[in-house]
């Protein structure tokens, strides 16, 4: 069942059961507008107006007032995509159900898409995956922060000389990360972990007075002031009185880079905030069943896209 806040839609529960329901258009079109307008209103995108005719055979509606003519898809991540639905939403079920993600390559063969396509469909699915509005957490909350990057002993002799100028993590993506113990966790992509780039994020993504975990970087110093703020210094131990410790950031931190370098191998800095949006919504929607998780992503496909001259750079530099 999906829950729509109006009504449910009786739908699939497993991936093969997914693949044979979406397998007919009209399904996938009844699914989708019963998510994106659960009240039955439909309005036109160009005029706003509600009144307008459905023609069954090319699966599209007109505009009384307008005359336009729309489908679906506009408004939406899928918006002058040729692949239909019933690809786009088997890609996914799966993606929102693969615990360790799902690579492009997979999509390609499942499919039937060429692999560019599967790659484009994969962001821009991450993109109705992002978190809305923040909930601000709170009780126990764990902060901390861990370098993306390849290892340098496992690189080839010239791209270590091209990539790697410095040690530790001077040439890899920092990621920040905010975890309420048993509930959600923020993460997000930062230049450098300076104290007014960590403590700013603490603070418009906590509760004021909150338990707050957090290792010994003194970027982290004079958080007392808003919040309970408890210290692990790692070159001491892992754990203080079974309470202070920041593992279950640390066990995060282990299912991302499992997912990076498993399943999607080079992730390149400037994409690397979208597989932080995937992995995010995952984990925080982990209690949910995979038909839950799908109908949470569906929900968030309106009022979203991205471009393919965005996602490679060419819009910006045509730009310049």
């Amino acid at each position: 069942m999906y829950n729509t806040g109006v009504k449910e839609i009786n739908g699939p529960t497993t991936l093969i059961e997914a693949i044979k329901y979406f397998a007919d258009e009209d399904v996938c079109i009844r699914t989708l507008s019963a998510i994106r307008w659960p009240d039955g209103v439909i309005g036109c995108p160009s005029c706003g107006n509600t009144e307008h005719y459905y023609l069954a055979a090319r699966k599209i509606w007109k505009c009384k007032a307008c005359a336009r003519q729309f489908s679906i898809k506009v408004g939406t991540i899928f918006e002058d995509s040729p692949v239909k639905l019933s690809k786009w939403l088997p890609a996914m079920w799966m993606i929102c159900g693969a615990k360790n993600g799902v690579s492009s390559y997979e999509i390609h063969r499942a499919l039937g898409v060429t692999q560019k396509t599967a790659w484009f469909m994969l962001h821009r699915i991450r993109l109705a995956m992002k978190a809305g509005s923040i909930t601000k957490l709170g009780d126990d909350v764990e902060a901390d922060e861990t370098y993306i990057g390849g290892k340098a002993r496992n690189m080839h002799r010239d791209v270590h000389a091209r990539k790697i100028t410095g040690t530790g993590g001077k040439d890899k993506t920092i990621v920040m990360g905010v975890l309420e113990r048993g509930g959600s966790v923020i993460t997000m992509v930062i230049d450098r972990p300076r104290k007014t780039t960590l403590q700013t994020i603490v603070k418009d993504t906590v509760l004021n007075g909150s338990r707050l975990y957090t290792d010994a970087l003194k970027s982290y110093d004079g958080l007392e002031e808003w919040y309970r703020h408890q210290v692990v210094d790692h070159a001491i131990c892992y754990v203080e009185n079974q309470v202070v410790h920041t593992n279950g950031m640390e066990n995060y931190w282990s299912l991302l880079k499992r997912t990076l370098k498993g399943t999607y191998v080079s992730v390149e800095p400037f994409h690397l905030h979208r597989y932080l949006d995937e992995q995010a919504f995952r984990f925080n929607e982990r209690k949910d069943t995979d038909s839950g998780r799908f109908a949470t992503a569906l929900g968030g496909v309106a009022g979203r896209r991205v471009t393919y001259k965005k996602l490679t750079g060419k819009e910006l530099s045509e730009g310049v």
